[in-house]
Protein backbone atom coordinates (compact mmCIF):
# COMPACT_ATOMS: atom_id res chain seq x y z
CA UNK A 1 0.00 0.00 0.00
CA UNK A 2 1.20 3.32 -0.88
CA UNK A 3 2.45 5.23 2.29
CA UNK A 4 0.38 8.41 2.85
CA UNK A 5 3.59 10.42 3.60
CA UNK A 6 4.66 10.39 0.25
CA UNK A 7 1.79 12.11 -0.87
CA UNK A 8 2.71 15.46 -2.02
CA UNK A 9 0.11 17.06 -3.87
CA UNK A 10 -3.33 18.14 -3.31
CA UNK A 11 -5.88 17.03 -6.27
CA UNK A 12 -7.30 20.11 -8.38
CA UNK A 13 -11.04 19.94 -7.97
CA UNK A 14 -13.08 22.68 -9.53
CA UNK A 15 -15.44 24.19 -7.18
CA UNK A 16 -18.93 24.94 -8.38
CA UNK A 17 -18.93 28.32 -10.32
CA UNK A 18 -22.19 28.75 -12.27
CA UNK A 19 -24.87 29.91 -11.00
CA UNK A 20 -29.16 29.07 -12.24
CA UNK A 21 -30.86 31.80 -14.13
CA UNK A 22 -33.80 32.15 -16.74
CA UNK A 23 -33.22 31.97 -19.97
CA UNK A 24 -33.33 34.88 -22.18
CA UNK A 25 -33.05 34.91 -25.66
CA UNK A 26 -30.97 36.94 -27.84
CA UNK A 27 -33.80 38.31 -29.57
CA UNK A 28 -35.71 39.59 -26.08
CA UNK A 29 -34.75 42.93 -25.96
CA UNK A 30 -31.58 44.88 -26.45
CA UNK A 31 -28.18 44.52 -24.74
CA UNK A 32 -26.71 47.39 -22.83
CA UNK A 33 -23.48 48.72 -23.26
CA UNK A 34 -22.94 47.45 -26.66
CA UNK A 35 -19.28 48.19 -27.87
CA UNK A 36 -18.49 49.60 -30.62
CA UNK A 37 -15.69 51.35 -32.78
CA UNK A 38 -14.97 55.28 -33.36
CA UNK A 39 -16.44 56.24 -36.51
CA UNK A 40 -16.48 59.16 -38.28
CA UNK A 41 -20.55 59.63 -38.70
CA UNK A 42 -20.54 60.81 -42.44
CA UNK A 43 -17.64 58.48 -43.72
CA UNK A 44 -18.97 55.61 -42.41
CA UNK A 45 -22.58 55.91 -43.47
CA UNK A 46 -21.31 56.77 -47.06
CA UNK A 47 -19.48 53.66 -47.28
CA UNK A 48 -22.54 51.52 -46.07
CA UNK A 49 -24.40 53.09 -48.40
CA UNK A 50 -21.93 52.49 -51.43
CA UNK A 51 -22.09 48.50 -50.40
CA UNK A 52 -26.12 48.37 -50.16
CA UNK A 53 -26.02 50.11 -53.73
CA UNK A 54 -23.78 47.03 -54.87
CA UNK A 55 -26.18 44.70 -53.56
CA UNK A 56 -29.27 46.29 -55.60
CA UNK A 57 -26.84 45.26 -58.43
CA UNK A 58 -26.56 42.22 -57.33
CA UNK A 59 -30.58 41.86 -56.87
CA UNK A 60 -31.02 43.46 -60.70
CA UNK A 61 -28.97 40.47 -61.96
CA UNK A 62 -30.29 38.13 -59.96
CA UNK A 63 -33.58 39.24 -61.25
CA UNK A 64 -32.37 38.42 -64.66
CA UNK A 65 -31.15 35.13 -64.09
CA UNK A 66 -34.19 34.02 -62.70
CA UNK A 67 -36.11 35.60 -65.81
CA UNK A 68 -34.01 33.48 -67.89
CA UNK A 69 -34.35 30.55 -66.00
CA UNK A 70 -37.72 30.71 -65.80
CA UNK A 71 -37.72 30.83 -61.50
CA UNK A 72 -41.10 32.10 -60.13
CA UNK A 73 -39.62 32.26 -56.53
CA UNK A 74 -39.80 34.67 -53.51
CA UNK A 75 -37.39 37.54 -54.52
CA UNK A 76 -34.64 38.74 -51.86
CA UNK A 77 -31.42 38.01 -51.48
CA UNK A 78 -29.49 36.81 -47.97
CA UNK A 79 -26.84 39.51 -46.73
CA UNK A 80 -24.08 39.38 -44.46
CA UNK A 81 -23.43 41.66 -41.74
CA UNK A 82 -20.01 41.44 -40.19
CA UNK A 83 -18.59 43.78 -37.22
CA UNK A 84 -15.11 45.06 -36.39
CA UNK A 85 -12.81 41.94 -34.87
CA UNK A 86 -13.01 42.72 -30.75
CA UNK A 87 -16.03 44.69 -31.47
CA UNK A 88 -19.82 43.44 -30.76
CA UNK A 89 -22.35 43.23 -33.74
CA UNK A 90 -25.66 44.74 -32.86
CA UNK A 91 -27.47 41.20 -34.86
CA UNK A 92 -30.91 42.03 -32.72
CA UNK A 93 -31.62 44.96 -34.84
CA UNK A 94 -31.03 43.08 -38.06
CA UNK A 95 -34.66 41.07 -37.10
CA UNK A 96 -37.69 42.87 -38.49
CA UNK A 97 -40.46 39.98 -39.12
CA UNK A 98 -43.09 43.05 -39.97
CA UNK A 99 -41.40 43.32 -42.97
CA UNK A 100 -40.02 39.67 -43.59
CA UNK A 101 -36.71 40.62 -42.58
CA UNK A 102 -35.54 37.49 -41.43
CA UNK A 103 -31.76 37.15 -38.87
CA UNK A 104 -30.92 33.37 -40.23
CA UNK A 105 -27.80 33.00 -38.28
CA UNK A 106 -25.63 34.24 -36.29
CA UNK A 107 -21.79 33.67 -35.18
CA UNK A 108 -18.05 34.62 -34.48
CA UNK A 109 -15.20 33.73 -36.39
CA UNK A 110 -11.85 35.10 -35.89
CA UNK A 111 -12.67 37.63 -33.31
CA UNK A 112 -15.68 38.82 -35.38
CA UNK A 113 -19.42 38.79 -35.12
CA UNK A 114 -21.44 37.91 -38.53
CA UNK A 115 -24.86 37.77 -39.05
CA UNK A 116 -26.53 36.45 -41.83
CA UNK A 117 -29.93 38.32 -42.96
CA UNK A 118 -32.83 37.69 -45.54
CA UNK A 119 -34.03 40.80 -46.90
CA UNK A 120 -37.08 40.53 -49.01
CA UNK A 121 -36.23 42.89 -52.52
CA UNK A 122 -38.45 45.60 -52.23
CA UNK A 123 -37.13 45.89 -48.29
CA UNK A 124 -33.62 46.85 -48.69
CA UNK A 125 -34.74 50.59 -48.06
CA UNK A 126 -35.48 49.65 -44.44
CA UNK A 127 -31.40 49.58 -44.02
CA UNK A 128 -30.91 52.79 -46.21
CA UNK A 129 -33.49 54.39 -43.76
CA UNK A 130 -31.46 53.41 -40.82
CA UNK A 131 -28.11 54.32 -42.26
CA UNK A 132 -29.57 57.57 -43.31
CA UNK A 133 -31.07 58.90 -40.03
CA UNK A 134 -27.67 58.01 -38.48
CA UNK A 135 -26.22 60.56 -40.90
CA UNK A 136 -28.60 63.26 -40.59
CA UNK A 137 -30.76 63.30 -37.41
CA UNK A 138 -30.17 62.99 -33.48
CA UNK A 139 -32.09 62.25 -30.94
CA UNK A 140 -33.70 64.30 -28.23
CA UNK A 141 -30.84 63.21 -25.82
CA UNK A 142 -27.91 64.52 -29.02
CA UNK A 143 -27.00 60.69 -30.10
CA UNK A 144 -27.22 60.31 -33.15
CA UNK A 145 -29.95 57.88 -34.36
CA UNK A 146 -29.50 54.06 -34.66
CA UNK A 147 -25.76 54.76 -33.71
CA UNK A 148 -25.51 51.81 -31.77
CA UNK A 149 -27.11 49.65 -34.78
CA UNK A 150 -24.96 51.55 -37.54
CA UNK A 151 -21.70 51.86 -35.84
CA UNK A 152 -21.49 47.98 -34.90
CA UNK A 153 -21.77 47.20 -38.80
CA UNK A 154 -17.92 46.93 -40.45
CA UNK A 155 -19.38 46.02 -43.68
CA UNK A 156 -22.42 44.52 -45.67
CA UNK A 157 -22.31 42.06 -48.34
CA UNK A 158 -24.14 39.42 -50.26
CA UNK A 159 -24.18 35.99 -48.48
CA UNK A 160 -22.23 32.82 -49.54
CA UNK A 161 -22.84 29.63 -49.06
CA UNK A 162 -20.02 29.85 -46.37
CA UNK A 163 -22.02 32.87 -44.65
CA UNK A 164 -25.18 29.94 -44.01
CA UNK A 165 -22.40 27.78 -42.52
CA UNK A 166 -22.73 27.77 -38.66
CA UNK A 167 -20.34 24.56 -38.33
CA UNK A 168 -16.92 24.31 -37.48
CA UNK A 169 -14.99 25.85 -39.93
CA UNK A 170 -12.50 23.14 -40.34
CA UNK A 171 -15.15 20.90 -41.73
CA UNK A 172 -16.32 23.11 -44.51
CA UNK A 173 -16.17 21.10 -47.52
CA UNK A 174 -12.71 21.59 -49.99
CA UNK A 175 -13.29 22.38 -53.77
CA UNK A 176 -15.17 19.76 -55.74
CA UNK A 177 -15.42 17.70 -52.37
CA UNK A 178 -19.24 15.96 -51.83
CA UNK A 179 -20.24 15.89 -48.72
CA UNK A 180 -24.06 15.19 -46.94
CA UNK A 181 -25.20 18.60 -46.24
CA UNK A 182 -27.48 19.19 -43.05
CA UNK A 183 -29.79 22.01 -44.13
CA UNK A 184 -32.16 23.92 -42.23
CA UNK A 185 -34.78 25.41 -44.59
CA UNK A 186 -36.95 28.45 -43.07
CA UNK A 187 -40.22 27.92 -42.15
CA UNK A 188 -43.01 27.81 -44.63
CA UNK A 189 -43.93 24.96 -46.92
CA UNK A 190 -43.41 27.04 -49.76
CA UNK A 191 -39.81 27.30 -49.08
CA UNK A 192 -39.77 23.67 -48.36
CA UNK A 193 -41.32 22.97 -51.70
CA UNK A 194 -39.07 25.61 -53.87
CA UNK A 195 -36.18 23.98 -52.05
CA UNK A 196 -36.99 20.43 -53.03
CA UNK A 197 -37.78 21.54 -56.76
CA UNK A 198 -34.57 23.51 -57.16
CA UNK A 199 -32.27 20.76 -55.78
CA UNK A 200 -33.23 17.95 -58.68
CA UNK A 201 -33.00 20.75 -61.15
CA UNK A 202 -28.80 21.70 -59.88
CA UNK A 203 -28.54 17.71 -59.59
CA UNK A 204 -28.54 17.85 -55.54
CA UNK A 205 -29.40 14.15 -54.06
CA UNK A 206 -31.82 15.11 -51.07
CA UNK A 207 -32.51 12.15 -48.21
CA UNK A 208 -35.88 11.22 -47.86
CA UNK A 209 -36.49 12.11 -44.02
CA UNK A 210 -36.51 15.22 -42.40
CA UNK A 211 -37.14 16.49 -39.12
CA UNK A 212 -39.73 19.72 -38.57
CA UNK A 213 -39.72 22.17 -36.35
CA UNK A 214 -42.25 25.35 -35.78
CA UNK A 215 -39.53 27.37 -37.44
CA UNK A 216 -37.37 25.36 -39.72
CA UNK A 217 -37.21 22.02 -42.10
CA UNK A 218 -34.21 19.93 -41.58
CA UNK A 219 -32.88 17.48 -44.23
CA UNK A 220 -29.72 16.30 -45.47
CA UNK A 221 -28.26 17.20 -48.91
CA UNK A 222 -25.69 15.55 -50.94
CA UNK A 223 -23.57 17.47 -53.38
CA UNK A 224 -20.14 19.83 -53.44
CA UNK A 225 -20.17 23.10 -52.74
CA UNK A 226 -20.46 24.72 -56.48
CA UNK A 227 -24.02 22.80 -56.91
CA UNK A 228 -25.35 24.28 -53.49
CA UNK A 229 -24.01 27.45 -54.23
CA UNK A 230 -25.23 27.53 -58.07
CA UNK A 231 -28.72 29.09 -57.17
CA UNK A 232 -29.23 32.04 -55.43
CA UNK A 233 -32.66 31.24 -54.80
CA UNK A 234 -31.43 27.76 -53.20
CA UNK A 235 -29.47 29.98 -50.81
CA UNK A 236 -32.44 32.10 -49.82
CA UNK A 237 -34.31 28.92 -48.28
CA UNK A 238 -32.24 28.37 -46.30
CA UNK A 239 -31.31 29.88 -43.06
CA UNK A 240 -28.15 27.27 -41.93
CA UNK A 241 -26.00 24.57 -43.29
CA UNK A 242 -23.63 21.80 -41.24
CA UNK A 243 -21.92 18.95 -41.92
CA UNK A 244 -24.52 16.01 -41.31
CA UNK A 245 -22.75 14.12 -38.68
CA UNK A 246 -22.08 10.26 -39.67
CA UNK A 247 -23.37 7.13 -37.90
CA UNK A 248 -21.27 3.90 -37.97
CA UNK A 249 -23.86 1.78 -39.40
CA UNK A 250 -24.27 2.83 -42.63
CA UNK A 251 -21.10 0.87 -43.43
CA UNK A 252 -21.97 -1.88 -40.77
CA UNK A 253 -25.06 -2.28 -42.67
CA UNK A 254 -22.94 -2.29 -46.30
CA UNK A 255 -22.60 -5.65 -47.87
CA UNK A 256 -19.12 -7.03 -47.67
CA UNK A 257 -18.13 -6.30 -51.25
CA UNK A 258 -18.82 -2.67 -50.90
CA UNK A 259 -17.01 -2.24 -47.64
CA UNK A 260 -14.18 -3.85 -49.59
CA UNK A 261 -14.24 -1.03 -51.97
CA UNK A 262 -14.86 1.62 -49.10
CA UNK A 263 -11.77 0.30 -47.51
CA UNK A 264 -9.60 -0.04 -50.44
CA UNK A 265 -10.35 3.70 -51.36
CA UNK A 266 -9.48 5.00 -48.13
CA UNK A 267 -5.90 2.41 -47.80
CA UNK A 268 -5.42 4.65 -51.04
CA UNK A 269 -5.01 7.97 -48.86
CA UNK A 270 -2.78 6.91 -46.21
CA UNK A 271 1.03 7.35 -45.93
CA UNK A 272 2.26 5.03 -43.47
CA UNK A 273 4.73 6.35 -41.26
CA UNK A 274 8.67 5.63 -40.99
CA UNK A 275 10.07 1.87 -40.09
CA UNK A 276 11.33 3.84 -37.12
CA UNK A 277 8.63 6.21 -35.93
CA UNK A 278 7.93 5.67 -32.69
CA UNK A 279 5.10 3.24 -32.46
CA UNK A 280 1.97 1.75 -30.44
CA UNK A 281 2.70 -1.75 -28.72
CA UNK A 282 -0.65 -3.58 -28.17
CA UNK A 283 -0.96 -6.03 -25.04
CA UNK A 284 -3.76 -8.01 -26.25
CA UNK A 285 -5.21 -11.10 -28.51
CA UNK A 286 -2.90 -10.39 -31.18
CA UNK A 287 -3.26 -8.32 -34.38
CA UNK A 288 -4.34 -9.54 -38.11
CA UNK A 289 -2.19 -8.33 -40.12
CA UNK A 290 -3.73 -8.86 -43.50
CA UNK A 291 -5.88 -5.66 -43.17
CA UNK A 292 -5.50 -3.40 -45.56
CA UNK A 293 -5.94 -0.32 -43.17
CA UNK A 294 -3.11 -2.44 -40.53
CA UNK A 295 -1.01 -4.47 -43.16
CA UNK A 296 1.72 -1.45 -43.90
CA UNK A 297 1.97 -0.07 -40.59
CA UNK A 298 2.33 -3.27 -38.87
CA UNK A 299 5.59 -5.31 -39.80
CA UNK A 300 6.12 -8.97 -38.92
CA UNK A 301 9.20 -8.83 -37.22
CA UNK A 302 7.00 -6.33 -34.68
CA UNK A 303 4.75 -8.64 -33.65
CA UNK A 304 5.14 -11.48 -30.68
CA UNK A 305 3.41 -13.61 -27.92
CA UNK A 306 3.80 -14.57 -24.32
CA UNK A 307 4.54 -17.84 -25.02
CA UNK A 308 6.82 -19.11 -28.20
CA UNK A 309 3.83 -21.78 -28.72
CA UNK A 310 1.26 -19.11 -29.66
CA UNK A 311 0.45 -17.64 -33.26
CA UNK A 312 0.91 -13.42 -33.11
CA UNK A 313 -2.64 -14.02 -34.71
CA UNK A 314 -5.55 -12.60 -33.17
CA UNK A 315 -7.34 -15.47 -32.15
CA UNK A 316 -10.53 -13.33 -30.92
CA UNK A 317 -10.50 -10.09 -32.64
CA UNK A 318 -10.48 -7.49 -30.18
CA UNK A 319 -6.50 -7.00 -30.49
CA UNK A 320 -7.44 -6.26 -34.17
CA UNK A 321 -9.97 -3.95 -33.49
CA UNK A 322 -7.61 -1.96 -31.32
CA UNK A 323 -5.04 -1.55 -33.72
CA UNK A 324 -7.78 -0.02 -35.99
CA UNK A 325 -8.24 2.58 -33.06
CA UNK A 326 -4.96 2.76 -32.14
CA UNK A 327 -3.78 3.87 -35.85
CA UNK A 328 -6.95 5.96 -37.13
CA UNK A 329 -9.10 6.52 -34.11
CA UNK A 330 -12.83 6.61 -34.76
CA UNK A 331 -13.08 4.96 -38.46
CA UNK A 332 -16.23 6.84 -39.42
CA UNK A 333 -14.46 9.97 -39.34
CA UNK A 334 -11.76 8.17 -42.40
CA UNK A 335 -14.19 6.63 -43.60
CA UNK A 336 -16.39 10.19 -44.47
CA UNK A 337 -13.67 11.95 -45.75
CA UNK A 338 -11.94 12.06 -49.21
CA UNK A 339 -8.74 13.69 -47.99
CA UNK A 340 -5.15 12.61 -48.20
CA UNK A 341 -3.94 11.18 -44.31
CA UNK A 342 -0.12 11.01 -43.02
CA UNK A 343 0.49 8.77 -40.30
CA UNK A 344 2.87 9.26 -37.68
CA UNK A 345 3.29 6.28 -35.81
CA UNK A 346 3.24 2.29 -36.33
CA UNK A 347 2.04 -0.24 -34.70
CA UNK A 348 3.55 -3.28 -32.57
CA UNK A 349 1.54 -6.14 -31.05
CA UNK A 350 2.34 -8.61 -28.22
CA UNK A 351 -0.10 -11.41 -27.31
CA UNK A 352 -0.68 -11.27 -23.94
CA UNK A 353 -4.11 -13.59 -23.85
CA UNK A 354 -3.75 -16.90 -24.88
CA UNK A 355 -6.07 -19.06 -27.38
CA UNK A 356 -9.27 -20.73 -25.98
CA UNK A 357 -9.22 -22.84 -23.69
CA UNK A 358 -5.80 -22.03 -21.97
CA UNK A 359 -5.95 -18.86 -19.60
CA UNK A 360 -3.47 -17.02 -18.22
CA UNK A 361 -2.78 -17.52 -14.00
CA UNK A 362 -4.16 -14.56 -12.31
CA UNK A 363 -1.12 -14.71 -10.11
CA UNK A 364 1.36 -14.07 -13.20
CA UNK A 365 -0.72 -11.09 -14.74
CA UNK A 366 2.19 -8.87 -13.39
CA UNK A 367 4.82 -11.12 -14.51
CA UNK A 368 3.15 -11.79 -17.80
CA UNK A 369 3.05 -8.58 -18.97
CA UNK A 370 6.76 -7.47 -17.38
CA UNK A 371 7.79 -10.39 -20.21
CA UNK A 372 5.39 -9.10 -23.22
CA UNK A 373 6.95 -5.72 -22.53
CA UNK A 374 10.40 -7.25 -22.91
CA UNK A 375 9.62 -8.95 -26.06
CA UNK A 376 9.06 -5.88 -27.82
CA UNK A 377 12.02 -3.81 -26.56
CA UNK A 378 14.64 -6.89 -27.09
CA UNK A 379 13.22 -6.71 -31.04
CA UNK A 380 13.56 -2.97 -31.33
CA UNK A 381 15.37 -1.82 -27.96
CA UNK A 382 15.90 1.86 -29.82
CA UNK A 383 12.24 2.29 -30.73
CA UNK A 384 10.48 5.11 -29.23
CA UNK A 385 6.86 3.14 -28.28
CA UNK A 386 3.84 3.31 -26.07
CA UNK A 387 2.68 0.57 -24.34
CA UNK A 388 -1.30 0.15 -24.65
CA UNK A 389 -3.38 -2.66 -22.82
CA UNK A 390 -7.49 -2.66 -22.94
CA UNK A 391 -6.97 -6.18 -21.08
CA UNK A 392 -8.10 -5.42 -17.36
CA UNK A 393 -9.98 -7.55 -15.19
CA UNK A 394 -13.05 -7.09 -12.91
CA UNK A 395 -12.05 -10.34 -10.39
CA UNK A 396 -11.18 -9.11 -6.63
CA UNK A 397 -11.03 -5.48 -7.32
CA UNK A 398 -9.44 -3.33 -4.27
CA UNK A 399 -11.29 -0.37 -4.05
CA UNK A 400 -7.72 1.16 -5.63
CA UNK A 401 -5.82 -1.14 -3.53
CA UNK A 402 -2.64 -1.83 -5.05
CA UNK A 403 -2.41 -5.76 -6.62
CA UNK A 404 1.01 -7.67 -7.83
CA UNK A 405 -0.09 -6.74 -11.42
CA UNK A 406 -0.76 -2.68 -11.01
CA UNK A 407 2.71 -2.71 -8.56
CA UNK A 408 4.46 -4.44 -11.29
CA UNK A 409 2.92 -2.30 -13.90
CA UNK A 410 3.93 1.44 -11.38
CA UNK A 411 7.67 -0.44 -11.74
CA UNK A 412 7.64 -0.74 -14.99
CA UNK A 413 6.61 3.26 -15.53
CA UNK A 414 8.78 4.20 -13.29
CA UNK A 415 11.78 2.33 -14.31
CA UNK A 416 12.67 1.28 -10.92
CA UNK A 417 14.74 -1.91 -11.89
CA UNK A 418 16.58 -0.51 -15.46
CA UNK A 419 16.54 3.18 -15.16
CA UNK A 420 13.90 2.83 -18.49
CA UNK A 421 10.89 5.16 -17.85
CA UNK A 422 7.67 3.52 -20.13
CA UNK A 423 4.48 5.19 -21.06
CA UNK A 424 2.21 2.69 -20.43
CA UNK A 425 -2.16 3.15 -21.49
CA UNK A 426 -4.27 1.62 -19.70
CA UNK A 427 -8.08 0.66 -19.58
CA UNK A 428 -10.18 2.05 -17.09
CA UNK A 429 -12.80 -1.35 -17.73
CA UNK A 430 -15.99 -1.51 -18.82
CA UNK A 431 -19.07 -1.69 -16.87
CA UNK A 432 -21.63 -4.42 -16.47
CA UNK A 433 -24.19 -4.20 -19.52
CA UNK A 434 -26.24 -5.50 -17.61
CA UNK A 435 -26.45 -2.77 -15.43
CA UNK A 436 -26.07 0.08 -17.71
CA UNK A 437 -30.16 0.92 -17.96
CA UNK A 438 -29.23 2.64 -14.33
CA UNK A 439 -27.12 5.16 -15.78
CA UNK A 440 -25.35 7.11 -14.13
CA UNK A 441 -25.38 5.27 -10.97
CA UNK A 442 -24.27 2.17 -12.46
CA UNK A 443 -20.85 4.17 -13.62
CA UNK A 444 -20.15 5.19 -10.06
CA UNK A 445 -20.20 2.03 -8.33
CA UNK A 446 -18.57 0.06 -11.32
CA UNK A 447 -14.89 0.78 -9.76
CA UNK A 448 -11.56 0.52 -12.01
CA UNK A 449 -10.47 -2.80 -13.10
CA UNK A 450 -7.24 -4.21 -12.54
CA UNK A 451 -4.70 -2.50 -13.04
CA UNK A 452 -5.72 0.46 -14.19
CA UNK A 453 -5.67 1.82 -10.58
CA UNK A 454 -1.91 2.09 -11.05
CA UNK A 455 -0.39 5.16 -10.09
CA UNK A 456 1.72 5.89 -12.40
CA UNK A 457 -0.58 4.55 -15.52
CA UNK A 458 -2.50 7.03 -18.09
CA UNK A 459 -5.82 5.19 -17.21
CA UNK A 460 -8.68 5.88 -19.99
CA UNK A 461 -12.26 5.67 -19.79
CA UNK A 462 -15.35 7.14 -22.07
CA UNK A 463 -17.21 9.72 -23.18
CA UNK A 464 -19.48 9.74 -25.51
CA UNK A 465 -20.96 12.61 -28.29
CA UNK A 466 -22.74 9.41 -30.06
CA UNK A 467 -26.85 10.33 -29.39
CA UNK A 468 -28.08 9.75 -33.32
CA UNK A 469 -30.81 6.85 -33.54
CA UNK A 470 -33.05 6.37 -36.57
CA UNK A 471 -36.31 6.28 -35.37
CA UNK A 472 -37.49 4.77 -38.22
CA UNK A 473 -35.69 1.38 -37.34
CA UNK A 474 -35.70 1.75 -33.69
CA UNK A 475 -38.82 3.62 -32.58
CA UNK A 476 -38.91 4.98 -28.79
CA UNK A 477 -35.31 4.21 -28.44
CA UNK A 478 -33.12 6.84 -26.72
CA UNK A 479 -29.04 7.24 -25.99
CA UNK A 480 -28.41 6.74 -22.31
CA UNK A 481 -25.91 9.48 -21.90
CA UNK A 482 -26.71 13.08 -22.92
CA UNK A 483 -23.92 14.26 -25.50
CA UNK A 484 -20.98 15.42 -23.62
CA UNK A 485 -21.19 13.18 -20.73
CA UNK A 486 -19.59 9.98 -19.34
CA UNK A 487 -19.89 6.77 -21.56
CA UNK A 488 -22.14 3.98 -19.75
CA UNK A 489 -19.57 1.89 -20.39
CA UNK A 490 -16.71 3.94 -18.57
CA UNK A 491 -16.26 2.61 -14.92
CA UNK A 492 -14.58 5.20 -12.29
CA UNK A 493 -13.05 5.25 -9.10
CA UNK A 494 -16.28 6.65 -7.13
CA UNK A 495 -16.28 4.23 -5.00
CA UNK A 496 -12.28 4.23 -3.51
CA UNK A 497 -12.76 5.41 0.37
CA UNK A 498 -8.69 6.85 -0.18
CA UNK A 499 -9.12 10.61 -0.96
CA UNK A 500 -5.63 11.40 -1.31
CA UNK A 501 -5.42 8.46 -3.93
CA UNK A 502 -5.46 9.26 -7.45
CA UNK A 503 -9.12 10.13 -9.31
CA UNK A 504 -9.51 7.80 -11.80
CA UNK A 505 -9.76 7.48 -15.09
CA UNK A 506 -6.99 10.34 -15.75
CA UNK A 507 -7.93 10.96 -19.41
CA UNK A 508 -11.68 10.14 -21.16
CA UNK A 509 -12.06 9.98 -25.24
CA UNK A 510 -15.10 8.82 -27.27
CA UNK A 511 -16.19 5.63 -25.92
CA UNK A 512 -19.82 4.93 -27.48
CA UNK A 513 -23.02 4.81 -26.46
CA UNK A 514 -26.17 2.61 -25.32
CA UNK A 515 -29.32 2.79 -25.97
CA UNK A 516 -33.01 2.56 -23.64
CA UNK A 517 -35.12 -0.07 -24.84
CA UNK A 518 -38.80 1.43 -25.23
CA UNK A 519 -41.21 -0.68 -22.71
CA UNK A 520 -38.59 -2.95 -21.23
CA UNK A 521 -36.06 -1.56 -18.64
CA UNK A 522 -33.00 -2.49 -20.57
CA UNK A 523 -29.76 -1.23 -22.12
CA UNK A 524 -28.31 -2.32 -25.68
CA UNK A 525 -25.80 -1.85 -28.32
CA UNK A 526 -26.51 0.18 -31.09
CA UNK A 527 -24.14 0.65 -34.19
CA UNK A 528 -24.78 4.10 -34.73
CA UNK A 529 -23.72 4.68 -31.27
CA UNK A 530 -20.50 3.06 -31.29
CA UNK A 531 -16.96 3.52 -32.45
CA UNK A 532 -16.27 2.31 -36.07
CA UNK A 533 -13.13 0.01 -36.59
Amino acid sequence: MMDDSLYQYPHILLPPTSTTERFTSPKSGPRQGIKTPLRDRQTHSKALLRQIDELKEAVEQLDRERSAWGIDAQEGICIEFKSDPEFDLKFESLDYSPSGIELLAVKEFEASTYATVFIPECKISYFIKKIEKYSTEETNTGKFKNKDLVESIAEIRKATLESLWTDDRALFPREGESIWWEVWIRAGESMLDFFLIESVRIGLEISTEKIVFPDRTVLLAYGDTAQVSRSVDLLNCIAEVRKAKDTPDIFTRMPPAEQKEWVEEAAGRITPAPVDAVAVCLLDTGINKGHPLIDPHLSENNMHAYHPDWLVTDHHGHGTEMAGLALYGDLLEVMASSAPITLHHRLESVKILPPPPEQNDPKLYGAITKECVARAELSAPHRQRVISTAVTSSSNRGRGQPCSWSAEIDQLCSGAEDDLKRLFIVSAGNTDPQQRHLYPKSNETDGIHDPAQAWNVLSVGANTDKVDIDQNEYPGWQPIAPAGDLSPSSCTSMVWQRKKWPIKPDVVFEGGNSAKVPIRDDADELDSLQLLT
